[in-house]
């Protein structure tokens, strides 16, 4: 912190008396400048900032109300002190002076000990408010690090636990990468919404864009042979598929218990357990319907689906986009939430250039690239 000694005090007065006795009384504790009118003692101000001001009230052609005033509205000076010197001693003048923002009053004749006294209460007041400023600038710094080291934490977490999909289907990898691209793009378009965007935050953008790659994360519990099975499954079968969000969200709710209610698995664990529901209630595991299912579920369904439609996958051939387009168009109000397919279908293209950029062969790409013809609007 600055030391007191190291402090410049401005005394402006008319009276050149007044500006002798000020300036030899605080001298020797402070550094001292001078000024014997309103205008002098502004560009004294602009050239070499004070941490305080002593202000004579009564002064020619601008006096101590109007230089007070000045220095308010000027960002630069409103905070620095000022201490009215004045041999008036009527309430409405002192009140004007507060009101106009001076921080006290010392009556003339001075009494030189008062002044002393007053000077150093000020400036040891506008040092510490300094070092709180310091000390909080040092704390939001600190905050500011340490939200960020968390946000990474989180984001090696959704990964790592991710990976392990990854490693359990040679497909999963691209589909993760392009999957965390179209949430983050529904979400935040939704956002910047006029209607849409009083529902999606940017925490919430953020975490659901986190949590995309955890989708599936619940498939490291369904056998090999029925995950990479190439043809079509059996009833037994596709109901042990169906059991990825259960698997998936009890992994993710036991991490939950550890972290926190608060934690940013819980939207992890919505998007994971309800990103096969339907906008009908025919959807599984619980057959929520409408908006009783959760946003990161409705939007991971929608990103979920047009990746599956115009990717490979060892089961299927990939549909070209404007296949797809069309698929989703029709599940609106079905399997898709309505609002959300509009926004898709306002999308389309932004989903194409980034299914084109990650495309993993010439048949996806060709898919990709076909122009389409009337598409709803």
């Amino acid at each position: 912190m600055k030391p007191l000694s190291e402090c410049l005090i401005l005394v402006v007065d008319d009276a050149e008396i007044n500006v002798s006795v000020l300036a030899e009384a605080l001298g020797d504790d402070y550094e001292v400048a001078v000024a014997t009118d309103g205008r002098t003692a502004l560009q004294a101000v602009a050239e070499n900032l004070p941490d305080l001001v002593l202000l004579d009230v009564m002064m020619p052609d601008m006096d101590g109300y109007e230089v007070l005033a000045r220095l308010k509205e000027n960002p630069a000076t409103a905070d620095v002190p000022v201490i009215f010197l004045t041999a008036l001693s009527d309430l409405e003048s002192k009140a004007r002076g507060f009101r106009l923002g001076a921080v006290d009053y010392v009556s003339k004749p001075f009494e030189l000990e008062e002044v002393r006294a007053r000077v150093r209460t000020h400036l040891s007041l506008l040092l510490a408010r300094r070092e709180l400023a310091r000390q909080n600038e040092i704390l939001e710094e600190k905050v500011r690090e340490r939200t960020e080291e968390l946000v990474l934490t989180q984001q090696a977490a959704m990964e790592s636990l991710a990976s392990l999909a990854e490693h359990r289907d040679p497909e999963t990898g691209g589909h993760i990468s392009r999957i965390k691209q179209y949430v983050h793009l529904l979400a935040q378009t939704m956002a910047e919404h006029p209607t849409l965007g009083a529902i999606m935050t940017r925490d919430y953008v953020e975490h659901l864009t986190l949590s995309a790659p955890l989708h599936d994360i619940g498939k490291v519990g369904v056998p090999d042979h029925i995950l990479l099975k190439p043809g079509r499954l059996t009833e037994e079968e596709f109901a042990e598929v169906r059991r990825h969000v259960e698997y998936g969200r009890t992994a993710l709710e036991s991490a939950e218990r550890s972290l926190g209610l608060r934690s940013f698995l819980r939207i992890a664990k919505d998007l994971v357990y309800t990103h096969h529901e339907r906008w009908d209630g025919t959807g599984y595991p619980c057959q929520l319907k409408a908006e009783e299912i959760p946003l990161a579920g409705r939007i991971m369904a929608l990103a979920d689906v047009y990746d599956a439609l115009v990717s490979r996958r060892v089961y299927k051939a990939p549909l070209p986009h404007c296949e797809a387009v069309l698929i989703i168009a029709e599940g609106r109000g079905t399997q898709f939430d309505p609002d959300l397919t509009d926004l898709f279908l306002s999308l389309s293209e932004n989903f194409r250039a980034i299914a084109i950029e990650q495309a993993q062969d010439d048949e996806e790409l060709e898919g990709l690239r076909r122009p389409c013809g009337d598409l709803p609007d």
